[in-house]
């Protein structure tokens, strides 16, 4: 952390920059700050803009352009505040912002609003209250600790966050939200996995939620991250956000999917880009995600085939988006459309015992 890239100078020394990199610096910093992990930076190509792993990580001029319907505060986490630090937008679920610090800043996050911003900086009594309400509100009984990056706290103070989780007797899952596995590895550290280990109990199941958007990121620096994690009996989801000339093809889901089934990571959700300001470079249209699932389905194993949703805007939730493979009603039957293209009838009803 204490050696990420986060200047121009610094970045040429490592990059070879364009002229519109170079002038996108000054006024997309100022915006979003820039900060890359010397491990992350080395991931990239550094002669070619057009890296997968450089065009998350660098910013560019796109970044300064608002395109219509974007916003601030896109899926209104701030209008669901129901304590400091605490959003709680669905029946049961609950996010708790813990911090806004990350390894590196990906140039697609969705609270470019807070994250990296020291005056969102969550306080120990923003946590205590809000630990405090999640206490009071018995529908609350899963809990993702998020920010910034969750793994940016220390393994103690992220240790008293779950302990004082599993002793709230309502609370059965927490979710750690983190993409210190794709951009810092290192991180996963002994100390880490034995707190990870001693939460895995009866009373609280943990869930570690990452950021895998792209194969090249599955190196074996962030394999032995993944091992360590899975060994702790704490499972791993990966949310891929779909992004535009980084892995906008079903080709590219299908090698990330794949890698991550070996690593024992499993494909969750693959999330439409957000509404943020500044983003609308890396957005896809919906059909660009309906014809990745569809290539997925049917074609790889169904390990490897995650849901597509879209968050909707002012915090209405996310919606899973899938093909229509429903063809016709026919009768009593339904004509359907396999993954082969082939149509097959389904019969509507059965006599007993048949």
């Amino acid at each position: 952390m204490r050696n990420r890239v986060t200047s121009l100078e610094a970045l040429e020394q490592v990059v070879q920059l364009t002229a519109e990199e170079r002038a996108a610096w000054e006024p997309a910093s100022q915006r979003f700050r820039m900060a890359i992990t010397p491990y992350y930076v080395q991931l990239m190509d550094a002669t070619d803009p057009d890296c997968p792993i450089r065009r998350q990580a660098i910013p560019t001029l796109a970044e300064l352009t608002v395109s219509p319907g974007e916003m601030r505060d896109p899926l209104d986490e701030e209008g669901h505040l129901i304590a400091p630090a605490l959003t709680h937008r669905y029946p049961d679920r609950a996010l708790l912002y813990t911090t806004h610090n990350c390894a590196m800043y990906c140039r697609f996050c969705t609270r470019k609003r807070k994250v990296s911003d020291p005056t969102s900086a969550t306080s120990h009594s923003d946590i205590k209250n809000a630990l405090e309400t999640i206490r009071q509100t018995p529908a609350i009984q899963d809990v993702i600790i998020s920010g910034g990056d969750a793994l940016s706290l220390s393994t103690e103070r992220l240790g008293e966050i779950l302990r004082a989780l599993n002793d709230i007797p309502h609370v059965t899952v927490a979710r750690i939200g983190t993409r210190n596995l794709v951009t810092l590895p290192q991180r996963v550290d002994p100390e880490l996995c034995v707190m990870l280990r001693a939460m895995q109990t009866r009373n609280l199941a943990v869930y570690l939620m990452t950021h895998f958007n792209h194969v090249r990121e599955c190196t074996e620096d962030a394999w032995s991250a993944c091992d360590a994690i899975s060994d702790t009996g704490t499972p791993i989801q990966n949310q891929m956000v779909l992004l535009r000339s980084v892995n906008d093809s079903t080709e590219a889901v299908i090698a990330l999917n794949r890698q991550l089934l070996r690593m024992r990571v499993k494909p969750y959700y693959i999330l439409q880009a957000d509404l943020t300001e500044g983003i609308g470079h890396f957005r896809t249209p919906l059909e660009t995600g309906l014809s990745i699932m569809e290539g997925l389905r049917g074609h790889v194993s169904g390990l490897a085939v995650p849901q597509f949703v879209v968050d909707l805007p002012g915090g209405a939730g996310k919606v899973p988006l899938v093909p229509e493979y429903r063809q016709k009603t026919e009768g009593d039957g339904t004509l359907f459309r396999n993954y082969q293209g082939r149509s097959v009838m389904y019969p509507g009803c059965f006599e007993a015992g048949a």
